[in-house]
């Protein structure tokens, strides 16, 4: 065993492994570099558009104004009103597939289309929306419009991560409770979804990184207007168009205004690293077999 570990102990220092672990900290160096690179291009240049003004007013031609204050309102729109469609039909639809459906044909055809899915480009998603939801539906160009179409869009992310974190949850869990005489949907209700919770929490985060930075689907779905509705307007917004933080950096780029579009970038970028943020405490905070406390069984 001591000759063992004497050769195992010269087999860390051959020089394979030692140009493998510099080949890790070289790319693991590189994407941090990146990172910093990219912040600190896109903040010196749009750092100088970041003002109070620019948040609390909408870029207007007549006016001679540059803001996002409408831009942040359809955002918030539109992230809310997908969330209330695509997690309720995600979560729900993941725990009958994990819980009750078996591994049947049926299942693993679901599974495949929610991949599916999930790899078809956002620009399909929009032409679906704009002849689907806009056309037939008679939506038109709408926030409801564009929610729906990215409910659909993050409605694979939210069910593969929800399936993904039951699946994390010790078998012991269910057995234990069912032997004791717990009706299945109490179990699920108050032992699985609680264990379960940091996983789908960290999918329903990703799906509103997704959300927060579409641009092309929302372009046929959403519109583009920049409007900021009064108190009464509120309640309708979601029937009218309105453009978000990403479709409004594309559409300031493309006329020419770089401070604006750098600056929605800052704004954008400050919002990724917040999520990412947030993401990893999840991720912390997340401990395998985690049974929640004062449950009644």
């Amino acid at each position: 065993m001591k000759g063992k570990g004497v050769l195992l102990s010269g087999r860390q220092g051959s020089p394979p492994d030692a140009f493998l672990l510099a080949v890790i900290y070289g790319a693991a160096g590189l994407s941090v570099f990146l990172l910093l690179g990219m912040a600190g291009y896109v903040f010196s240049r749009g750092f100088r558009s970041l003002s109070l003004r620019f948040f609390m007013t909408v870029t207007s031609e007549l006016k001679g104004t540059t803001g996002i204050a409408g831009n942040l309102l359809n955002t918030l729109y539109i992230t809310v009103l997908t969330l209330a469609l695509a997690v309720p039909l995600g979560v729900g639809g993941a725990v009958y597939l994990n819980e009750y459906a078996g591994r049947g044909r049926l299942v693993r055809l679901v599974e495949f289309a929610t991949e599916v899915l999930a790899g078809i480009p956002s620009v399909i998603f929009g032409l679906f929306g704009m002849v689907f939801f806009g056309n037939a539906l008679g939506l038109g160009y709408s926030l409801l419009n564009g929610a729906l179409t990215l409910a659909l869009m993050v409605l694979p992310l939210i069910v593969r991560n929800t399936q993904q974190a039951l699946r994390a949850v010790p078998e012991g869990y269910r057995n234990g409770a069912l032997g004791m005489g717990v009706p299945k949907w109490y179990m699920i209700r108050t032992i699985l979804l609680p264990a379960a919770g940091p996983g789908i929490r960290t999918g329903i985060l990703l799906a509103v990184g997704r959300i927060v930075g579409e641009s092309a689907a929302l372009m046929f779905t959403a519109g583009s207007a920049r409007l900021l509705p009064g108190w009464k307007g509120l309640l309708k917004k979601p029937l009218e168009p309105g453009g978000t933080l990403a479709l409004e950096l594309y559409l300031q780029m493309e006329n020419g205004d770089y401070g604006a579009a750098f600056g929605i970038g800052c704004v954008l970028l400050v919002f990724a690293l917040l999520l990412n943020f947030l993401l990893k405490l999840g991720q912390t905070g997340k401990t395998e077999g985690h049974l929640p406390e004062n449950q009644p069984y």
